[in-house]
């Protein structure tokens, strides 16, 4: 079916009743040449691009719950593409021109809002960091400008500039971030892969993984066992668990992380603003709410709700930096489950035992790397081989030394 402000039009005028299912809902077979678990963002982009990139068929992508339950629809919306080392650097890159095509490929409308970001900077020495960060984005191909206090005054000029602890110096601005649907996201790439023929299994929780020989020959699963060649696990705060089915343990640890919306409200901001030094940051989605959030709960955790403290310290930052806030109702606020690695990247990489590969430890940044995550993973199992992109973000790094440190903010064992 084909989407087109035509066909919406019709539709409503008619009650919305000619729309039909966007995916099937098919009876798990016994055997796939190729089983993805985890039918969150990253998973069903792992299974379109399978079938897309790579001519692969009999593909089965098996959700313990409903598709894109999970932290596809449980986070804050960013999509940017600012980071600064290599190897995340030309990832994000090449993550955010795949956004920008993205509802073309797929034909859906997942809302892609490239509206800008705004990372305020508060010293001199996090000014001499941003525009050293600029010019490597600009070196990588993405854009960057450097403003100062009026120039991000001129942007957003309700934010309280003269807060005496952190006021605010200037501001790095990436005018080809923004923000997207997240739920339209799970759903495109959902319609898109089964179209391609990928049976996508909902309520189907994955309950061991089946080896033979230090080889993957399967799944065992609530609604019966599955035989498979290749084995995707891409379960995000799950990663660790999922993992020691097959007997590993993984530098991971998984922490809540919550988000929060207002009450709707007339178009106030403009652009994502982040607010580092209280590790905030904020949106308005297209209903009106004010999206955002901050911090990770500081303790490890798979409850998929948050707690009081962290609350309020996300509240602190909001209302330090923009008092206005405090004016809004607070509407209703999420946790999702996020999986963070010691330095802070990803790992998308074959797992110790032939046939099983491993995408997991996103931290924060899940959302905005879902399109080239699915390539990437896609590309892997298909070939063998990392795809350029994604060739540092090794399982083995942790053991060999070569992290990919970007901002310090991955878990560190060692105080949890």
């Amino acid at each position: 079916m084909g989407f087109s402000g035509f066909r919406v039009f019709r539709e409503g005028l008619r009650g919305n009743r000619g729309w039909a299912r966007q995916w099937r809902d098919p009876e798990p077979r016994p055997a796939y040449d190729i089983v993805i678990v985890g039918g969150g963002g990253h998973g069903l982009a792992s299974a379109y691009y399978l079938a897309r990139n790579h001519g692969l068929g009999n593909i089965a992508v098996l959700e313990k719950g409903y598709l894109g339950g999970g932290n596809v629809g449980r986070n804050t919306t960013i999509v940017r593409a600012n980071y600064f080392l290599p190897g995340n650097s030309e990832f994000y890159s090449h993550s955010l021109k795949l956004w920008e095509g993205l509802e073309r490929e797929l034909n859906y409308n997942v809302m892609h809002s490239q509206r800008g970001i705004i990372n305020l900077f508060h010293s001199d020495g996090q000014r001499d960091a941003f525009a050293r960060r600029g010019n490597a984005m600009i070196n990588q191909g993405d854009d960057a400008v450097l403003l100062d206090r009026e120039g991000v005054r001129a942007h957003v000029p309700y934010l309280d500039f003269e807060q005496t602890r952190f006021p605010i110096h200037g501001g790095l601005l990436h005018p080809r971030g923004g923000t997207a649907r997240h739920d339209a996201v799970a759903w495109g790439f959902a319609r898109g892969a089964d179209r391609r023929g990928v049976d996508l299994i909902q309520n189907c929780e994955v309950t061991g993984i089946d080896i033979e020989g230090g080889r993957v020959t399967g799944v065992q699963t609530t609604r019966g066992a599955i035989r498979a060649g290749k084995v995707g696990v891409v379960v995000a705060g799950r990663s660790g668990q999922v993992a020691a089915m097959a007997g590993l343990r993984l530098p991971v640890e998984s922490h809540v992380l919550q988000a929060f919306v207002t009450e709707g409200l007339k178009p106030v901001i403009n652009q994502v603003v982040t607010y580092g030094m209280g590790h905030f940051y904020i949106s308005q989605s297209d209903k009106g709410g004010l999206v955002f959030g901050g911090d990770l709960d500081f303790h490890a955790s798979y409850a998929a709700r948050g707690n009081l403290p962290a609350a309020e310290h996300v509240m602190e930052a909001g209302m330090t930096l923009m008092p206005m806030i405090g004016k809004a109702r607070g509407l209703r606020s999420w946790g999702g489950i996020v999986d963070m690695t010691p330095d802070g990247s990803p790992i998308i990489d074959k797992a110790p035992v032939e046939g099983l590969f491993l995408n997991c430890g996103w931290n924060y940044g899940g959302f905005k790397a879902v399109p080239a995550s699915g390539w990437a993973m896609a590309h892997l199992m298909a070939t063998g081989q990392p795809h350029a992109t994604a060739e540092r973000f090794r399982l083995d790094r942790f053991a060999s030394g070569h992290l990919l440190d970007e901002e310090g903010t991955g878990s560190q064992h060692n105080l949890h």
